[in-house]
């Protein structure tokens, strides 16, 4: 039921920031009632001052999702047999019969591994807790991944590998005690740009004292508010860490004590840093040495140094490794589990952080368990009232081996909810064959027209985000109840209630009814207790009552003392209690360039856009900021290339190429490009971005290297355009132009 509340408080759907809004009912604005562009009431946003999160501060998404509500909504369900056919509408009944039916087949034909759901940080906790206990319980397959594999999991594979357990050690009010800021594969000011404000505000406050270092191939408007500006090499950021170590470490800047007392693995990592000396690693980066020296003093000569991260670190086959480098940088010197230190993992989605605490990814079971653990295994099968052995001891597929499964021909059933992989995957191509080869493909979506509608057999619409009652955790580990403030836009349902009424027609009746979302998030917060992420004192009323509140929040907790950090008693998650020094040699990008694909495209987003644009590309003023993808390419490349800046050019990898226009500009280190990822097929000035990125991924996290493939670029001749399917004419027509032998 639609809770009527005035000027209510909820969290905002877009990044992992988490921002608090307050909503104001279309009644309220005014004399004139605002109405988006579908003439549906408009609610209005404004930033909520009491959660601590934001302080009141949003940003431009944040202050227009009230816009984005109802038009282009799916309001029914549909159904084609093909893809070449026209849905149809159908019922809810016949729709949840339809994928009741075919688990049934493939559970006899080829066994629960036939099976495989695809969710996102989208979701609320209650959606993605539900999902695990439908697959990973009562399907006994544990092929549930979710979009935070292709934001995320490298982090959470360094947090579990160095501290013994996923969970960020910090928190946003150490924004506002750092005295040196160091970013790397992040550029917060358009990613993250409500923690960007508040990170300037204190350099403004201290400018003396305070210093901010970037790292970044591209000049962004991160790296333009830096002390120090490093623009590496794509792909040498596992080197750049070694390098500041060894230079700590020749000037005595290490924290003996903590090392001894608190860490392992120390006599290996200082195995592989010596080999990395500064001349090394200045080489490998393509930095000056002096740079260097630079930023490893910064380290030295101060308690305070708080690192950011985000999806330039993650999105590598080596993010794992990096994400250990940079956390071994915090065990050096101790500078971890106390106020304006420690290594901060930013979180791309809204609730990718409470995701993981549900269990969302192939390997993970709720309350940060794991599906190879028996113990874990049976502590969640009684929880969830199943027999011993429900659960699979294998780990799931993960989002690519999904894709491949389906190649194969080995997935009858792919359930795809809250996320549009046929944009934001790596070789769209090849994703797109894979698709065609599944049985049934179903998308839960809220809009209608998205690109993965166009690879679906069976569309169910979902109630997003202001039409149901959950709870999302943001990147500080901070939960907020986000209440159904508007009734589900037609026939539109919460994903967790399809999902338990499929558990229930499969016959789990006791285990999938529900009386609300209350109920649900109370049995996952009880499968917390004693956990690292142990919310098990929360609860919807609770919430409502008291505001956002951070975990470990265990039952009985004070809602008046927050647990800001972790492993301020140097207590670590490990089962001897120490951190441990992960070291890996860095290997560089997967695909580097060559005489045939000489620069590197790095893909990233727009301050104005968010993800795959099916909510923000309803925005008139968002699609102002930023009417078109642009390939930002350095002036010299672009001379080398013969093309020109504001003119069309083609782009190409080994697996596809695309049209766009140029951007010259000196913002870019030399031998690099940079294309956003949002423009969809479906979108107008369509740009297929990720068709060109390569599928290899970190072996730890499995997170594909999204940030970097090897690329060529020419100019577009109008008389001699490349035809599609042939890529070999296309590349000697490419050679031909830029004269490359």
């Amino acid at each position: 039921m639609t809770e009527k509340i005035k000027n209510l408080t909820t969290q905002c759907p877009y990044c992992g920031v988490g921002c608090g809004l307050e909503m104001q009912p279309p009644a309220e604005i005014g004399k004139a009632v605002r109405r988006d562009a579908d003439g549906y009431p408009m609610w209005r946003s404004r930033g909520d001052r009491n959660h601590p999160s934001n302080l009141g501060q949003i940003c431009i998404k944040g202050a227009t999702v009230g816009e984005t509500l109802s038009p282009g909504r799916l309001n029914q369900p549909l159904y084609r047999d093909n893809f070449n056919d026209k849905y149809r509408p159908i019922s809810w009944n016949e729709a949840t019969d339809k994928i009741v039916s075919q688990i049934k087949k493939s559970l006899i034909k080829k066994g629960p591994n036939s099976i495989a759901m695809y969710g996102s940080g989208q979701f609320h906790t209650e959606d993605y807790y539900i999902a695990q206990k439908l697959l990973k319980g009562a399907l006994g397959t544990n092929n549930f991944d979710a979009n935070s594999r292709l934001c995320m999991s490298s982090a959470v594979a360094g947090y579990n590998l160095s501290l013994g357990s996923d969970g960020p050690p910090c928190c946003y009010e150490d924004l506002d005690h750092y005295t040196v800021a160091f970013l790397i594969g992040t550029n917060t000011a358009e990613c993250h740009p409500v923690l960007f404000q508040r990170l300037l505000k204190r350099k403004k406050r201290h400018p003396d004292k305070v210093k901010i270092i970037v790292i970044d191939p591209r000049l962004t408007d991160t790296a333009k508010a830096a002390d120090i500006y490093l623009p590496i090499a794509p792909g040498s950021d596992l080197a750049l860490l070694y390098g500041i170590a060894n230079l700590v470490l020749k000037k005595n800047g290490q924290n003996t004590e903590f090392i001894e007392n608190h860490t392992d693995q120390y006599s290996e990592f200082l195995e592989i840093v010596k080999n990395w000396t500064p001349r090394k690693v200045a080489r490998f980066c393509g930095i000056p040495e002096k740079k260097l020296e630079e930023v490893a003093n910064m380290f030295n000569h101060h308690e305070r140094v708080l690192s950011l991260w985000s999806m330039g670190v993650n999105q590598r086959r080596e993010g794992t490794a990096v994400v250990g480098g940079l956390i071994n940088l915090h065990l050096l010197t101790g500078q971890i589990g106390k106020e304006g230190a420690g290594p901060f993992s930013l979180t791309g989605q809204p609730n990718a952080m409470g995701g993981r605490e549900a269990g969302g990814l192939s390997h993970l079971l709720p309350g940060y368990r794991h599906v190879a653990s028996t113990k874990h295994r049976q502590v969640v099968e009684n929880h969830w009232d199943f027999p011993a052995g429900s659960i699979s001891e294998e780990p799931g597929l993960n989002a690519w081996q999904q894709i491949e499964a389906m190649e194969k021909g080995e997935i009858d059933l792919w359930w795809v909810a809250a996320t549009n992989p046929l944009v934001s995957m790596p070789d769209l191509n090849r994703v797109k064959a894979a698709i065609k080869n599944c049985s049934l493909v179903v998308l839960s979506e809220a809009y209608v027209n998205t690109e993965t509608s166009h690879y679906a057999h069976l569309l169910l619409p979902a109630a997003q985000w202001s039409e149901k009652a959950g709870v999302m955790t943001n990147s500080e580990r901070r939960i907020t109840y986000c209440p159904a403030f508007r009734p589900c836009f037609g026939q539109s349902r919460p994903d967790w209630e399809i999902f338990a009424e499929v558990g229930q027609k499969l016959g789990f009746i006791d285990q999938f009814t529900y009386g609300s979302s209350s109920e649900v998030y109370s049995e996952f917060t009880a499968l917390t207790h004693g956990r690292l992420c142990d919310s098990s004192g929360l609860n919807h009323e609770l919430l409502k009552s008291i505001g956002p509140q951070q975990w470990p929040f265990p039952k009985g907790g004070n809602p008046t003392k927050e647990a800001k950090r972790l492993y301020e008693d140097k207590r670590f998650a490990t089962p001897n209690g120490r951190a441990q020094f992960y070291t890996k040699q860095p290997m560089g990008i997967a695909e580097p360039p060559c005489d045939m694909y000489p620069l590197v495209l790095t893909v990233g987003r727009y301050l104005g856009q968010w993800h795959t644009m099916t909510r923000t590309g309803k925005v008139n003023r968002l699609n102002k900021m930023h009417p078109e993808p642009l390939l930002e390419i350095h002036p010299m490349d672009a001379k080398d290339m013969n093309i020109k800046d504001g003119e069309l050019s083609a782009l190409n990898s080994r697996r596809g190429y695309l049209t766009v226009r140029v951007k010259e500009t000196d913002r870019i280190r030399r031998g690099t490009v940079f294309l956003p990822m949002h423009w969809g097929f479906t979108q107008t000035n369509h740009c297929e971005t990720n068709n060109l990125m390569h599928e290899q991924s970190c072996p730890v996290s499995k997170q594909p290297e999204l940030k970097a493939s090897a690329v060529i670029v020419a100019p577009v001749n109008p008389v001699n355009q490349p035809i599609e399917n042939d890529k070999k004419g296309f590349v000697k027509y490419v050679k031909e132009i830029v004269n490359i032998q």
